[in-house]
């Protein structure tokens, strides 16, 4: 075990971010941290890394081990090239090698001892040889173009570039230094397929501890082999990568709810056979309920199990249906000054198709939206829309939202006939609940805007979405729900991603640019590396065999058939008891009715006839309770 956390606690304020959090990664494990939007998996890691303090609790390190972390976010103003800022990690090496060329110069000069140069030559030779030290230039050009950076820019100063390029330039920087431990917060931020695919393959050679906070379902199943799950402020391990986690967390919570639901359903029939009794008004029925009353007080109550983001929902509703037609580009062209991205592109999109436009960044997937929403103009080219086409545009950057306006303006001025409630519902369900509504978008996180971007095109009854980077800044949970909301729906879709489980759960075509042009292929991102595979001669061509369901047996029909009859028969059985006990009840009280009248109690025969049967009655009622208490925990009712 190279790292273990134990009884970790954090809080700000009120809020409490952590409790209570005990898990462990073992040498070489590979481990990832999920859990929603501010469910505080940063902050864990920022108290593992020594940056922040636990409340309580202790973070544990193996003795002599190193560890390394990448924030989400870099500060970085070094005048440096990317490339002296990459090598100056293997600095030790650097001045072994200056040493080693040194001591090459003394022995061609002839100026110092040869026997202990030569030796002392020989020992640093080897260590540096050992530790792969001719290398390193290598290495270093490689982790650069492995993170997209091309040959050309490795001499970019490190202060010129983006925060994207930064965090890349930190990633590179952290990969080469090759911690004990290796920390990533959100590591595929930035990174294009190719990029992503480079590092996912890196990370499962890389022969020490890795641990991942990241949305990148695909990434996940294919580099870790632990979750944690950080969930309201509690932590639990699963083995497995995310598929395998989220198969048995989904497993866990329907054994939980039905759990917790078979127990509402017996604390309410216990109190319904509880009231049932004390109608009954006898001695014996009486204290029946109260036993059962005793026993009802002693169950220790299951915790409702917490919902998956039920409150957000995502409906896309077209106003009306397009033509089957939905766009037509032909010989589409774009440039700029010494940087061409594409000519001669060439596309249909059909009604109900949902298409993703994948590529390295920098291709011009965004541009292509952008022409086609007539926000930027091609050089060349024409674009159709097909009959009565109406588009909804999701931009990554959130263009079309105005800063300057709260949240309840931007839709109200958008929608002017909405009323106050109507926008207020709408906000609540994308998790904008009481003065959020307030807050001014400036004020809003990358995700939040996202949320309010995704509520708007919600609005627009659009029959053709085109979204930009749609699940930037989402969660796991929210990307789910969207892509629920896409598989459901009845227009047209076309989006860039890079985002390949969203990719393989939505998109019936993808659209790869590459080289300048567009290749189409049908299918899913599965589909399309396959024959990408094949075409290519990777691998040889497979078919997919699909797993067919499980259909149900006659036998567990027949099962299923005869449970239902014996429901049936205790049910009738039940309410034919409790008929019986009602007309006994009635026929009870008449008798005391009668034996309270002159005429009867003065009749001494009439009297003992009455006397006897209310004994019968009495009798056959306490035989009755006690046959109506079995047959309701029999029945469940």
């Amino acid at each position: 075990m190279i790292l273990s956390c134990q009884n970790i606690a954090k809080s700000f304020g009120t809020d409490v971010i952590v409790s209570g959090a005990s898990f462990h990664i073992e040498d070489r494990e590979k481990a990832a941290i999920v859990g929603i939007n501010g469910a505080g998996k940063t902050t864990l890691l920022r108290m593992i890394a020594g940056e922040l303090e636990p409340d309580q609790g202790v973070v544990s390190i193996s003795k002599g081990k190193t560890l390394g972390y990448l924030r989400q976010h870099q500060d970085v103003n070094s005048t440096a090239s990317i490339y002296a800022e990459l090598l100056e990690v293997k600095r030790d090496l650097l001045d072994m090698e200056n040493s080693l060329r040194e001591m090459e110069k003394q022995m061609h000069d002839g100026t110092a001892d040869t026997e202990a140069l030569m030796e002392r030559y020989n020992r640093v030779s080897t260590e540096f040889e050992n530790r792969n030290g001719y290398a390193i230039r290598s290495q270093v050009s490689g982790v650069l173009k492995g993170l997209g950076f091309a040959e050309e820019e490795f001499e970019k100063q490190i202060c010129t570039l983006s925060g994207g390029q930064k965090t890349r330039v930190a990633l590179g920087k952290l990969l080469l230094a090759e911690p004990d431990i290796l920390l990533l917060d959100e590591p595929t931020n930035h990174l294009d397929l190719n990029s992503i695919a480079w590092l996912e393959n890196y990370l499962q050679n890389y022969e020490k501890a890795v641990l991942i906070v990241a949305h990148d379902r695909y990434f996940l199943n294919r580099v870790v082999t632990k979750i944690v799950e950080l969930d309201n402020g509690h932590v639990m391990s699963f083995d497995g990568n995310y598929s395998a986690y989220a198969q048995k967390k989904a497993q866990l919570r329907e054994i939980q709810w039905k759990a917790y639901l078979n127990q509402q359903q017996e604390i309410r029939h216990q109190e319904a056979v509880i009231a049932k009794l004390k109608s009954f008004n006898r001695e014996k029925s009486i204290k029946r309920a109260e036993s059962r009353e005793k026993m009802l007080d002693k169950i220790e109550v299951l915790e409702k199990p917490s919902e998956v983001r039920a409150d957000m929902h995502l409906r896309f509703s077209p106003r009306e249906i397009s033509g089957t037609d939905v766009l037509q580009v032909r010989h589409l062209a774009k440039s700029y000054p010494n940087n061409p991205l594409f000519s001669d592109l060439n596309f249909d999109i059909r009604r109900g198709e949902k298409v993703a436009v994948i590529g390295d960044n920098g291709t011009g997937k965004t541009t292509i939206l952008k022409i086609i929403n007539e926000l930027e103009d091609a050089n060349a080219g024409q674009i159709s829309l097909g009959s009565r086409v109406q588009i909804g545009y999701y931009d990554q950057e959130h263009q079309l939202l105005h800063m300057e306006k709260t949240l309840f303006e931007e839709i109200s001025d958008v929608y002017p006939d909405m009323t106050e409630t109507e926008i207020r519902n709408l906000l609540a369900s994308f998790l904008f609940t009481g003065d959020d509504a307030y807050k001014r978008i400036s004020e809003l996180s990358g995700g939040e805007r996202g949320r309010l971007s995704l509520a708007r095109l919600m609005l627009s009854n659009a029959n053709f979405l085109i979204l930009d980077e749609p699940t930037n800044h989402l969660d796991i949970t929210s990307k789910e729900i969207l892509e629920e909301a896409l598989r459901n729906y009845t227009g047209t879709v076309l989006y860039v991603s890079h985002d390949r489980y969203f990719i393989n759960q939505t998109a019936t075509r993808i659209l790869e640019l590459k080289n300048q042009t567009l290749t189409s292929y049908l299918g899913n991102y599965d589909y399309y590396l396959e024959k990408v595979e094949e075409l290519t001669g990777d691998v040889s061509s497979a078919a997919v065999k699909e797993e067919r369901p499980s259909t149900s047996s006659r036998e567990d029909w027949a099962r299923s058939k005869e449970e239902q009859a014996r429901k049936r028969r205790l049910e009738n059985e039940l309410k034919r008891t409790e008929e019986r006990i009602a007309r006994l009840e009635e026929r009870d009280r008449e008798i005391d009715s009668l034996l309270a009248q002159e005429e009867i109690f003065t009749d001494v025969a009439r009297c003992m006839e009455l006397t006897r049967e209310k004994a019968s009655v009495t009798e056959e009622l306490e035989d009755l309770y006690g046959k109506w208490e079995e047959l309701s925990e029999r029945s469940g009712l």
